[in-house]
């Protein structure tokens, strides 16, 4: 955020310890609660999602903007005064532009991800290259569109002892106000546009109708894990927006309106404005909480050391891994062979039912994996039965 600096505090020491006790609110909670979600995603195999890898780039960019601009805001905010060298100056303009392109293409991701995987389940998901890729991608356009900031950013000593940091423009007053009209546009606008459509076709198809493809057994539990993600995304994205939508207007009004800068309460909501749009990160891991069973399980076992705090076996095995994990398509599953078994199949259309009927498919002493698909002569992931003949097993099969 470009900070836009006033010739007083921020008003009584009551009032400066009130918001002092606010910001430092936003930056423990966003800081802390952040790095958990990090661990979560990062120590836990079964947490390492295409989704999770852009909550975990979410999870990254909060906490840095938090940590490294929360208080500095507003600290210059409420007093006036850059106290923290010309350096930081061009990092403090540059980096919340960053993190805030970085934070909602993330979410913009997560919702073309989901559109594909629900609308779309037969085509091919994305892997974790690909993942990695479209990650670096965001930050290297989040870079280049915070770069004049960073380049135009300097400090002077208007009066001794009164430095302040402020962004150059060769044309002032315009080239701001368009430059903040750009960033309204690319990083609030558009991102919510784009999911805003594809989070309505989503929860259409969702609440509406049948998920294309999916018509096994399990329908309905796939249909209501898919509703819960969907619904805690779309809380995710309504609270980025209600938090930063005052923090646009702010800067749009106060750059058709200058006469609004000399008005006696127009540092209040500057503060006030800041604080709301500041606090965006602190409420994901609330979210992730309170609605997803599995980042539920996993803040359990951060506090556990907490006396109130009880881990749960059901908590415990939310984040294990297991081997029945789903595939490209929507109702595949990959299931792992742990010991030797002879897999025999019948085929119905044979007449010789001895050696002939049936045919050895495999027997060995190694780990082997099979991938379960409605097409081929396998186990069903749906029914759990051979759709072109029985399954015969020695032994029982094993899932990790």
């Amino acid at each position: 955020p470009r900070c836009t600096v006033k010739g007083h505090t921020a008003g009584a020491p009551w009032r400066v310890a009130l918001w002092s006790v606010a910001y430092s609110s936003v930056l423990a909670v966003a800081v802390f609660g952040n790095l958990i979600v990090i661990w979560i995603i990062l120590a836990h195999k079964r947490m390492r999602t295409v989704t999770n890898y852009f909550l975990l780039n979410l999870a990254f960019s909060d906490a840095s903007m938090a940590a490294f601009n929360t208080l500095i805001n507003f600290i210059y905010a409420s007093h006036g005064v850059w106290y923290f060298g010309e350096a930081y100056c061009k990092f403090h303009n540059f980096f919340p532009v960053t993190s805030v392109f970085a934070s909602i293409y993330s979410m913009t991701a997560i919702a073309v991800d989901r559109y594909m995987a629900i609308i779309h389940p037969l085509k091919p998901r994305l892997s974790a290259k690909a993942t990695t890729c479209i990650i670096v991608f965001i930050w290297c356009l989040a870079v280049a569109l915070a770069f004049p900031l960073c380049y135009y950013s300097t400090t002077i000593t208007v009066m001794p002892n009164r430095t302040v940091c402020y962004v150059a423009w060769p044309r002032k007053a315009k080239d701001a106000f368009m430059y903040h009209i750009i960033v309204t546009v690319l990083v609030y606008a558009l991102p919510l546009v784009i999911m805003a459509i594809t989070y309505t076709i989503v929860g259409v198809t969702l609440w509406g109708g049948e998920i294309p493809g999916d018509s096994c057994d399990n329908y309905h539990g796939q249909l209501q894990a898919k509703r819960k993600v969907v619904k805690m995304m779309i809380i995710v994205v309504v609270t980025f927006a209600l938090c930063w939508l005052p923090y646009h207007v702010y800067f749009i009004v106060t750059g058709l309106n200058k006469e609004l800068g000399r008005w006696k309460y127009i540092q209040q909501v500057y503060l006030s404005v800041l604080w709301l749009a500041m606090s965006s990160t602190m409420y994901n891991p609330i979210i992730y909480c309170c609605l997803n069973s599995r980042f539920r399980a996993g803040f359990k076992r951060a506090f556990r050391w907490c006396p109130f705090i009880k881990v749960s076996s059901y908590d415990e095995l939310e984040l294990r891994s297991t081997s029945l994990r789903p595939t490209r398509q929507s109702s595949m599953y990959t299931l792992s062979r742990m010991d030797t078994t002879t897999v025999m199949v019948y085929d119905p259309n044979e007449q010789d039912g001895g050696a002939e009927g049936g045919r050895q498919l495999s027997q060995s002493s190694r780990k082997k994996g099979y991938i379960v698909s409605r097409q081929t002569e396998a186990i069903s992931s749906c029914n759990g039965k051979a759709q072109n003949g029985r399954l015969s097993n020695t032994q029982s099969e094993a899932f990790s």
